[in-house]
């Protein structure tokens, strides 16, 4: 019996890894937690406290701080996902999640910190 020529090889493994990759953030789920698992947890941590690396240097926003939950709205926040910070460090959203994601996110971030 013969060994597979390289083509068959390659053609076998980018075709099973074209059937399993999901370009869609987190896999086109709108369960609002895993998308931001997916989408903001690197930056604002996976409990919106985000690490002290991120704070400190970037300026992330804590979603669980007072001054952010004071004065959230949840159309501020679909508006933050969707158009990003007007200072570029949050990017826009808009394209990489569908609206149903973005409503889901805005949800949950709306649970964290203390409920109005």
């Amino acid at each position: 019996m013969r060994a597979p020529s390289l083509l068959i090889v390659v053609v076998a493994i980018l075709g099973t890894a074209a059937a399993g990759c999901d370009r869609k953030v987190a896999g086109g789920s709108t369960d609002g937690a895993k998308v931001f698992e997916a989408a903001c947890a690197s930056c604002h941590g996976p409990a919106g406290t985000p690490p002290p690396q991120m704070r400190d240097t970037l300026g992330v926003r804590d979603l669980n701080g007072a001054e952010f939950v004071g004065r959230r709205t949840r159309e501020r926040v679909v508006d933050q996902i969707r158009r990003g910070a007007p200072n570029g460090r949050m990017p826009a959203f808009t394209g990489a999640l569908t609206e149903e994601q973005i409503q889901a996110v805005a949800d949950h971030v709306m649970s964290f910190g203390a409920k109005r």
